[in-house]
């Protein structure tokens, strides 16, 4: 039987059997890469349940507005670093100029936790001093400490992922996020009120936070360089700043709502502007998982041939599913929340078409090549696309034009990527994409969208 030790340093620390857990995995096809998806669908599915119950209680819009502010802040001031930092964390692991580790534990871990929390500590001070000018930001204290622990734990899952750890990401998720799920909607469905699940929200991202430093002291050697921190910030800077700039859809969408409709319809609008967790977290987990499979250019074509057989995989599974959902959506949304959210669904649909653009990884090669001047100036582009086209159609078709506006602007990425792996790089898009069966998919989504639409 599988012990379960408790350890005085972290006591939701769990230890499974390891060799027995991974016996069974490797007997069910379970890798890294759908170790990492099933995570990440976790962490979609738990938030998204979260909403679910806000929508059944006594809290109102207004409080669940103020939650989605929250998290929106929260993400605006940190998901791009956060983003930048650790893709470009995984190539360089074990494949830099200043550490050359065969031991177990491993420098480069220790010094992109102290990146992180550096950087975290440098939002936290400009938040302060911006909220000295702007005090409408809900819940200020329980942001900022919110910030503090929480944008170091995003570390947890890719150290699992880096030491080939897959049954820890899926226990670390499965027990992490039930009882953020208990902790976050405990509270509003005992009609306690928001601040308590926004306090739930704190206390879950501190837990991540010392499970982290449990794994640091098992799988870190505690040694500063400040020569990898700079060859890691000169890999990471346009990663940052493409991050930023290609996370702009969420974000320069959300500004514009917010600019021109009350914080009842940016609810209505957030609800529906979350994309298909199915597809955004299964496709950014593989994308994730393969970047350090191409940081050898020795084995180029290999990787190549996987990527596009996990792309095939993913569009057998994928697409089909978006279409029964862009089919379905306007009679689910007033039932799964309630009727003051049935506009919700329109939004949705326009998302779902993402999946077109999001089932191309041009940017996978490109990141572990290290490439990564290309990813910011592509990103560059679909921030000045999506600006230009969501001021432009907000005017015309309301909230529905802003997502639009951003399915057009990721798209043009992904463009440039690929025109870029072709004409400089010299790999054609057949190579990881398999463009038959992705064209047939893309027609039948847009079909059905135009129909239903």
């Amino acid at each position: 039987m599988c012990k379960i030790k408790i350890n005085a340093f972290i006591p939701l620390k769990v230890y499974f059997c390891a060799s027995r857990n991974s016996k069974l995995l490797s007997k069910i096809n379970i890798t890294n890469i759908s170790g990492l998806q099933f995570f990440q669908l976790l962490r979609f599915g738990t938030l998204l349940l979260i909403s679910i119950v806000f929508t059944k209680t006594t809290v109102g819009t207004e409080a669940i507005g103020n939650y989605e502010y929250f998290l929106f802040v929260a993400a605006l001031a940190c998901s791009f670093w956060i983003n930048g930092i650790i893709q470009s964390f995984l190539p360089l692991f074990r494949n830099n100029k200043s550490f050359e580790n065969k031991n177990e534990k491993s420098p480069e871990f220790f010094n992109v936790f102290v990146l992180i929390s550096l950087l975290s500590v440098g939002v936290v001070l400009v938040l302060a001093a911006f909220h000295l000018l702007y005090s409408d930001l809900p819940y200020f204290s329980l942001l900022l400490l919110y910030i503090l622990v929480s944008s170091p734990a995003f570390l947890v899952e890719y150290v699992y992922l880096l030491k080939n750890k897959v049954t820890w990401i899926i226990g670390y998720g499965i027990i992490t996020f039930a009882v953020q799920f208990v902790i976050v909607a405990g509270p509003a469905f005992l009609g306690w009120g928001m601040r308590y699940s926004i306090m739930g929200l704190v206390v879950i991202s501190a837990i991540r936070y010392i499970w982290l430093l449990t794994l640091l002291k098992k799988y870190a050697r505690f040694s500063l360089s400040f020569a990898f921190l700079k060859e890691h910030i000169s890999l990471a800077t346009p990663l940052v700043v493409s991050s930023l700039m290609g996370a702009s859809a969420q974000y320069v969408d959300g500004f514009l709502v917010l600019n021109k409709y009350d914080t009842a319809t940016f609810a209505v609008f957030r609800y529906g502007a979350k994309e298909f967790p199915l597809v955004v977290l299964m496709a950014n987990a593989m994308s994730t998982a393969l970047i350090p499979e191409f940081s050898s250019i020795e084995k180029i074509k290999e990787s190549l041939k996987i990527l596009r057989d996990k792309t095939k995989r993913l569009a057998h599974f994928l697409f089909p599913i978006t279409i029964v959902f862009i089919v379905f959506s306007q009679w689910l949304y007033p039932r799964v929340f309630n009727p003051d959210f049935a506009d919700s669904a329109i939004i949705f649909n326009i998302y779902l078409l993402l999946i077109i653009s999001r089932l191309v990884f041009p940017h996978t090669l490109l990141i572990g090549l290290k490439k990564t001047k290309v990813v910011m100036y592509a990103s560059l582009a679909e921030l000045l696309v999506n600006i230009v086209l969501s001021v432009l159609f907000i005017r015309y078709w309301g909230i529905e034009g802003v997502a639009i506006a951003t399915v057009i602007a990721f798209g043009v990425q992904k463009i440039i990527w690929v025109i870029y792996n072709k004409m400089v790089l010299n790999i054609a898009p057949r190579e990881y994409i398999p463009i038959p069966l992705w064209g047939i998919y893309s027609l039948l989504t847009l079909l059905a969208f135009i129909i239903v639409y």
